[in-house]
């Protein structure tokens, strides 16, 4: 099944759009690989007056705080909810909460997980005279932030005509929340789902295991669309969702195929499924096949000779 990607013009950054009744959007200027147009922060409530709640205040930028606190201005803010810690979603929320007192909501703090793997992905780049990951990119974290109020799987959040359902989705990275809002029938769906790429998932932090259990799940809920914090909404959630889900399965049965012969390192699996892709995006399509092996290896499928870095060899367990 294709995954039929969906694309959007270039907000404009900085504006306050009104993307629904209850929904506003504020785009930060931070465009990336990663990020698509930049960062979208959600004010969700009435546009005028009354009590709202903000879904990733953004990164650590001052334009975009001071857009973010314009458009809330003169209303009382009840919840700013984090996604995750990734400095392009949580940085920002500080300086909201600073300037509106507002309690912040997540699933818990940046795990120490993958500040060890971002670490240790930098020093490898070093020694390889590669450029090194940046801090702002998937691997960075928020390390700053720490929830006033720790959210789990099921919690539901109410005030003056909100009501979202707080969802639990590691995958991307295991502090990971989607948030369900009610009034609208959206989904806030983070990085666990978007419409114009898949996610990455960074081992071991970011488990594919994970990820697509926390797919599944979303298959056939009552949201009629889902909202990501980058790009475009998604109109036909579930269908999309199964999709992702199918291309996931599709690249575990490639990635088993290729050790079918024997042993083989990730760079000899990525030279022989992306051989039709330009050599510049290997070094991604590197992690996708660690993220890939990582989960099999969990699950007993394939197992590692020696520690898994990049030089290590991977065969059918």
């Amino acid at each position: 099944m294709a995954i039929g990607f969906l694309t959007e013009d270039e907000p404009p950054y900085g504006a306050v759009e009104q993307v629904s009744p209850l929904v506003r959007r504020v785009v930060a200027r931070n465009p990336s690989r990663f990020t698509y147009h930049g960062t979208g922060t959600f004010i969700l409530g009435p546009p005028e007056g009354g009590r709202v709640a903000v879904v990733d205040a953004g990164p650590d930028d001052a334009d975009h705080v001071a857009a973010v606190k314009a458009a809330i201005e003169g209303q009382e803010v009840t919840h700013l909810l984090v996604t995750h810690t990734h400095p392009d979603h949580s940085p920002a929320t500080a300086a909201v909460q600073a300037a509106t007192g507002a309690p912040t909501f997540g699933f818990g703090p940046h795990p120490e997980a993958a500040v060890r793997a971002h670490e240790e992905r930098k020093r490898r780049a070093a020694e390889a005279g590669e450029e090194p990951e940046s801090d702002d990119g998937e691997g960075g974290g928020d390390l700053g932030f720490v929830p006033d109020h720790a959210v789990v799987d099921g919690d539901v959040l109410e005030s003056d005509g909100l009501t979202i359902e707080c969802l639990h989705t590691p995958g991307h990275i295991s502090n990971h929340v989607c948030f369900s809002f009610a009034e609208e029938s959206t989904l806030f769906s983070g990085d666990h789902v978007m419409g114009w790429s898949t996610s990455v998932i960074p081992a071991p932090d970011g488990d594919l295991n994970d990820y697509l259990a926390n797919l599944r799940r979303l298959v056939g809920r009552d949201e009629a669309r889902f909202r990501p914090t980058h790009g475009p909404a998604i109109d036909d959630p579930s269908s999309y969702v199964e999709a992702l889900v199918a291309h996931r399965e599709e690249r575990e049965r490639q990635v088993l195929a290729a050790l079918a012969g024997g042993p083989r390192t990730i760079a000899d699996i990525v030279a022989d499924l992306y051989a039709d892709v330009h050599e510049d995006l290997h070094r991604a399509a590197g992690a996708s096949v660690h993220a890939h092996l990582v989960a099999l290896q969990r699950i007993d499928r394939v197992a590692v000779e020696g520690e898994p870095g990049p030089e290590a060899v991977w065969g059918l367990a």
